[in-house]
């Protein structure tokens, strides 16, 4: 390996998923290792780590997986450096920005939800004797 390569251990670590969960994503059709190593080994790139950095972020909004090749599709063709006409360059931009809304709306949503917890949690302190260490 040259240094511009990584195997799916480290890519593990790095995105914080799963051996298993980074194949599925390539069974899947999200991600491919760019490279195989002579003993058959996935080799993955820092585009291919920043690709399923992208797919982590969408998961916890409820994202499908559907949605998630939609996105990487237009953001793949918007970067590739090809020539794009222009009405397809703005038909990829529109996905992006329904995207983009998609995930402020839901982000929106968490934070509602957070607070609630959060007021929950406050309120069952509030019940709890002073004298009494709090455990995490």
């Amino acid at each position: 390996m040259d240094g511009k390569h990584m195997q799916i251990g480290e890519v593990a670590a790095r995105t914080e998923l799963s051996l298993r969960t980074i194949r599925h994503y390539e069974e899947t059709g999200l991600v491919a290792p760019s490279a195989r190593s002579q003993g058959g080994f996935r080799l993955y790139t820092d585009n291919d780590v920043a690709r399923l950095m992208v797919i982590r972020r969408m998961k916890p909004l409820g994202f499908t997986l559907d949605q998630m090749r939609d996105l990487l599709d237009a953001t793949d063709r918007l970067d590739d450096g090809g020539e794009l006409d222009p009405d397809e360059r703005e038909v990829l931009l529109q996905r992006v920005r329904e995207y983009e809304q998609s995930a402020a709306q839901q982000v929106e949503r968490l934070r509602v939800q957070l607070s609630r917890a959060e007021d929950f949690a406050a309120t069952l302190r509030a019940r709890l004797p002073e004298c009494e260490p709090v455990r995490p």
